[in-house]
């Protein structure tokens, strides 16, 4: 099973989860920018953040034989914050990178004024770096913040092929399916979505504009979940046809509108390193 997991923030998990990863199938990850669970109080605390997801992070991903792009954005849940805002006047030095794939996640986390204006400058940049752009929908009110990404996009004048609206469930991904977009949704322990869910879904609505990840980062939740929901397909009967458009082709053709993706085996040199810095510690 070869799996592209497009939504997933590598820099909090372990090399561990790396290794487990690879065994599980999953060759290729886009990492979205995230916060760390505590506000950043600087927008010079995002530069180093984004060089690591440009710089450090592909490495570490390529020592295990994993492909590793990221998308960049003030995220939702950091665009409330005044102490933030310029990061957007940051976001265009970045966008211009070869790693970067798309704009994400941008959004609501509470749908505050500020947020839909953050919202808004970044569909403008999207637009202007010919990226595609990853929609956070917020865990609170999401069928309204739902509604209201879908107009803002609309109003935006993004192609919604462009657009993939991320972290759905039973209540939202209706109205993202008749809109065009893309539909993502994040499969997780405990919260969210899980694979039987999914499974179910995925039997009413088929596999078309369809894009499921583990959305994995600091909190409880399963970088391998992913690899379950191909599991649970075929134990419903999916072909592995099915599976493979859903787990591999599917991001691969979202992101690859970027025209940055690389999907090739990456070289992972035994005595190389980064910045003087190896993922083997003490060697």
């Amino acid at each position: 099973m070869r799996i592209f997991d497009p939504h997933i923030h590598m820099s909090s998990r372990t090399t561990d989860d790396y290794e487990h990863m690879r065994e599980a199938g999953i060759r290729a990850v886009v990492e979205p920018a995230f916060w760390m669970g505590q506000p950043r109080t600087s927008p010079a605390t995002f530069i180093d953040y984004f060089d690591s997801l440009l710089g450090w992070e592909p490495y570490r991903a390529s020592q295990f034989g994993v492909r590793h792009h990221c998308a960049l954005a003030l995220n939702p849940k950091e665009a409330e914050d005044p102490r933030c805002r310029d990061v957007l006047d940051l976001l265009p030095r970045y966008l211009v990178k070869d790693g970067v794939v798309a704009v994400g996640e941008v959004g609501y986390d509470s749908m505050t004024a500020a947020e839909e204006e953050a919202f808004q400058r970044q569909l403008d940049l999207a637009r202007e770096f010919d990226l595609p752009v990853l929609v956070h929908t917020p865990h609170r009110d999401k069928i309204a913040g739902t509604r209201r990404s879908i107009d803002v996009l609309r109003e935006a004048g993004l192609p919604p092929e462009r657009v993939v609206i991320d972290h759905l469930n039973e209540l939202t991904v209706a109205m993202v399916v008749e809109a065009g977009h893309w539909a993502g949704f994040s499969i997780y322990p405990e919260t969210k979505m899980d694979e039987r869910r999914m499974v179910a879904l995925l039997l009413e609505y088929g596999v078309e504009r369809m894009m499921v990840n583990s959305a994995a980062d600091w909190g409880r939740s399963d970088p391998l979940k992913t690899r379950e929901v191909g599991l649970a397909m075929l134990a419903s009967g999916f072909s592995s046809h099915d599976v493979e458009a859903l787990l591999w082709h599917n991001p691969a053709a979202f992101y690859g509108q970027s025209g940055r993706l690389q999907l090739d085996e990456p070289e992972a040199p035994a005595a190389g390193d980064f910045a003087g810095n190896t993922v083997m510690r003490g060697a």
